[in-house]
């Protein structure tokens, strides 16, 4: 369903450290970095056929997070949802919420982490067992 998200930052290289970190916990490398047309760079995420986004507004005016928003990142395990969020804490994130663990889900149980990175965008590291 999604091609694509992307996420405004106040200063991308602190970003490019924190997602350099934290994104390659789930296998994604290097990000590709890209001017656009307007001057304003970005970079891109490349994995599992997904790509996320980290840029300069174009509108030039501050980044800012989605009140009530979430971007959820599929995790293999238990410990890649432990290891995402210490790394994300060790590189400027905050944890929010309740600690990294086992949730019961109106789905069934779910792995779950939360953590604010250093603009305020809430992120989510999960997994679903079996």
């Amino acid at each position: 369903m999604f091609n694509h998200i992307m996420i405004g930052s106040n200063d991308l290289e602190r970003s490019k450290r924190f997602y350099d970190a934290v994104l390659g916990i789930l296998g994604a490398g290097e990000p590709a970095r890209n001017i656009a047309p307007t001057g304003h760079t970005r970079l891109f995420y490349r994995h599992d056929g997904s790509v996320f986004g980290v840029g300069e507004p174009i509108n030039d005016e501050a980044a800012s997070f989605a009140n009530g928003g979430t971007i959820g990142f599929k995790c293999n395990s238990p410990e890649q949802v432990r290891n995402f969020h210490d790394t994300a804490v060790a590189h400027g994130g905050v944890s929010i919420e309740e600690p990294p663990g086992l949730r019961q889900g109106s789905l069934g149980p779910l792995h779950l982490a939360y953590v604010r990175d250093p603009d305020g965008h809430k992120l989510c590291a999960i997994h679903r067992p079996g």
